[in-house]
C-alpha cells in the first residue's frame, strides 16, 4: 500500500507491505519520506519481493519452541501422564543454554555433552532414558522435514541391567500365609495382585461393577495415578482377566464384607494412596524370610508363574496387556522356560558305579 501525506509543505509518500508466514504470524515492512510516487512503487516492489521470501522460508525452530510443540500434539494422542512425564522429566535434565539454539545445529557430541554433563551422569539408567526422550523429540524434527538427520543416532548408552526378582510358588504361598494370619492391612491387596498381575494403578481404579461373576472375569479398563487421577490403562486398550476357583471365593468374601460399604473391590489404604507398598511390602518378605520384592514384583511373579506351567505366550501377553512380544520375552528368560530340559539332550552322562574304583596315582612333578 502506498500512501501520500505532507510534511512541512512538501509532498512525501510511505509503504507498507504485510503478509502472513507458514505459521500465520504477520510480517511487515514499511518506509516513510519517500520523495516521489515512483521511488514508493519501487520500494514496495522491494518489500513485496522480499516478504514473499520470508513467508515460504521454512520457520526458525529452537529446541524449546519445537518442544512445546510436540508436547501440544502429545497432549492429543499420549495419556496425560505421559506428556507430564516428558515435560518434566526435559526441562529438568536438559541445560537453559539449549533453549534458544536452532534445532538443525545440535550435533551428536552436543548429546553426548548433555549425558554426561548432566545430573543423570551418574546414573547409566537414567542417561538411558534421557536418551530416549531426547531422541524422540529430535526424531519427530526428523519426520516432519525440520532436519535432515537426528543427532541422536548411533549413540547408546551401556548400563547393567537390574536384576529382576520374583517370588518362587512356595513362597508366595508363604507371603500369603504369614499376611493372612497376621490379618495384615495389605493382605487382600497382595494376594488379588499374585492372582490377577494387574499393575498397582489398575488394581486401586478397579470396581465391582468390573468384575463379572457369572463369566468368572475382571474388565481392566482404567487406572489411577497420584499425577492425574483415574485414566485409561497403560496401553489404553482394555483388557480381561480371568478369576480362578481360589480367586472367585476370594473375591465373594470380600464382597460379602465390603460391596456394600465401598464401590472399589480393594481398600485404598493410606500407605498405598502415598506410593508407599514397595516399602511395605519389601519389609515384610525381610520379615517372613522370603526374597525382597516389590510391589510390581508381584505382576512378574504372576507373569512367570503361568509361563513355567506352561500357558502359551500369547494368552499371557493377553492377560497382562503386554503390547510387544519383546516384553513378556523378558520374564520368558526369567522364568527358564526357553531353557528348560535342554541340558537332557547332552551326548554324554555322569558315570553312576556301585564298584569301587581304582585309584589311579600320577607321579608328582619333577
Amino acid at each position: 500500500m502506498i500512501k501520500a501525506y505532507i510534511k512541512n509543505d512538501r509532498k512525501l509518500y510511505e509503504v507498507y507491505v504485510a503478509t502472513r508466514n507458514q505459521e500465520k504470524k504477520l510480517i511487515a515492512k514499511r518506509k516513510r519520506n519517500i520523495p516521489s510516487e515512483r521511488k514508493a512503487r519501487e520500494i514496495e516492489f522491494e518489500f513485496k519481493k522480499n516478504l514473499k521470501l520470508v513467508a515460504s522460508s521454512s520457520p526458525t525452530r529452537t529446541w524449546a519452541l519445537w518442544l512445546e510443540e510436540c508436547l501440544k500434539r502429545m497432549r492429543v494422542y499420549l495419556k496425560v501422564s505421559t506428556t507430564l512425564h516428558y515435560e518434566g522429566r526435559l526441562k529438568k535434565w536438559v541445560p537453559q543454554h539449549w533453549q534458544n539454539r536452532e534445532l538443525n545445529s545440535f550435533s551428536v557430541s552436543d548429546i553426548t555433552d548433555l549425558l554426561y554433563s548432566s545430573s543423570t551422569s551418574e546414573n547409566p539408567v537414567s542417561q538411558k532414558h534421557l536418551l530416549k526422550l531426547v531422541r524422540r523429540i529430535f526424531q519427530l524434527a526428523v519426520d516432519e522435514g525440520i532436519i535432515a538427520r537426528n543427532p541422536t543416532a548411533g549413540i547408546k548408552v551401556k548400563h547393567v541391567e537390574h536384576e529382576k526378582k520374583v517370588l518362587t510358588a512356595k513362597e508366595a504361598e508363604l507371603l500369603l500365609l504369614n499376611a493372612l494370619e497376621s490379618s495384615h492391612t495389605f493382605y487382600p491387596i497382595w494376594a488379588f495382585a499374585l492372582k490377577t498381575g494387574m499393575r498397582s494403578g489398575e488394581m486401586y481404579a478397579l470396581k465391582w461393577s468390573d468384575v463379572d461373576f457369572e463369566s468368572n472375569i475382571i474388565s481392566v479398563t482404567k487406572q489411577w495415578t497420584s499425577k492425574v487421577g483415574f485414566t485409561p490403562t497403560k496401553t489404553r486398550e482394555n483388557r480381561v482377566v480371568p478369576i480362578s476357583t481360589d480367586l472367585r471365593e476370594f473375591l465373594l468374601a470380600l464382597a460379602n464384607k465390603k460391596k456394600n460399604e465401598n464401590e472399589f473391590v480393594l481398600p485404598h489404604l493410606r500407605e498405598w494412596t502415598n506410593g508407599d507398598q514397595a516399602y511395605i511390602l519389601k519389609k515384610f518378605c525381610r520379615v517372613i524370610g522370603v526374597t525382597e520384592v516389590k510391589f510390581h514384583d508381584l505382576r512378574a511373579t504372576f507373569i512367570t508363574n503361568l509361563l513355567s506351567q506352561g500357558v502359551p505366550l500369547v494368552k499371557v501377553m493377553a492377560i497382562v496387556g503386554h503390547k510387544k512380544m519383546s516384553t513378556t520375552d523378558i520374564y520368558l528368560r526369567l522364568a527358564g522356560v526357553e531353557i528348560k530340559g535342554a541340558t537332557e539332550q547332552m551326548g554324554f552322562q555322569i558315570p553312576q558305579s556301585n564298584k569301587e574304583s581304582n585309584i589311579l596315582k600320577f607321579p608328582r612333578p619333577k
